[in-house]
């Protein structure tokens, strides 16, 4: 009966979700090539809230536990686990203070309105995952923009979502990379559950009355870590001990 039901909802939150992505798209374009990038970025924040709300159709709904207060001039490093492009426009808009940025996928650069204009012009930066050498360079110069301006860059070390919740092991070699080029950072480990039951039933329908809840961990000093590879372990173990399955 609840997946009979999804049909005619899911098809009421595409058409918000579609017309959330079109309107702010111009919005953005407006914002970022008249007044520059505080505006853009007030733009995109607005976005994600909408992009929320058009969630709320579903009975989406969101919970941001355990926030912690982290200091808006310093560099953070937002680690989590992924389950669906839904774990997105929570976490720009619940640390929005904080100039939230991303490392993500070449492909997700053109083609979809509002989000790749961000993607590309917003700060974040752009991997081809085929040319991981690039990437690694990509990566290095994403830190450094992000420990010279005080941003967050969120970082999903399972390099890919997990369609179930269950976590996957993390890749280490992109964290090292920002740890390295950023080494000023504060680390913020978040566990997101129940994401990914947006997508139970694919693309369409969508799931209905998902509760996901983004877990904040104790912000860590990265300068008070020798051990880098230890301290990647730490992290993920912190992350998955929360996650429900």
């Amino acid at each position: 009966m609840m997946k009979i039901l999804a049909y005619p909802v899911t098809v009421l939150y595409f058409i918000c979700f579609g017309l959330s992505l079109l309107i702010f798209h111009p919005i953005q374009w407006f914002c970022f090539n008249v007044f520059g990038y505080k505006a853009h970025k007030i733009s995109v924040d607005w976005l994600q809230f909408f992009l929320m709300r058009s969630l709320n159709v579903l009975g989406t709904r969101f919970s941001y536990n355990n926030p912690h207060h982290i200091e808006k001039d310093r560099p953070v490093i937002i680690v989590a686990n992924h389950q669906s492009m839904y774990d997105i426009p929570p976490l720009i808009w619940f640390l929005r203070k904080h100039h939230v940025k991303f490392v993500s996928k070449k492909e997700l650069g053109k083609g979809i309105p509002s989000v790749s204009y961000n993607l590309r012009h917003g700060g974040s930066v752009l991997i081809d995952r085929k040319e991981p050498f690039k990437s690694i360079k990509a990566i290095e110069d994403f830190a450094k923009r992000i420990s010279k301006n005080n941003w967050a860059a969120v970082i999903f070390p399972e390099g890919t979502r997990s369609r179930t919740g269950k976590p996957k092991p993390f890749k280490t070699k992109g964290l090292l990379t920002m740890f390295e080029n950023a080494p000023n950072a504060i680390i913020l480990p978040v566990s997101i559950n129940n994401s990914w039951k947006t997508l139970r039933y694919g693309k369409f329908p969508m799931g209905l009355g998902a509760h996901i809840t983004f877990d904040c961990h104790k912000p860590l000093e990265l300068n008070q870590f020798e051990d880098k590879n230890i301290l990647i372990k730490d992290i993920e173990a912190t992350i998955t001990k929360t996650i429900i399955v």
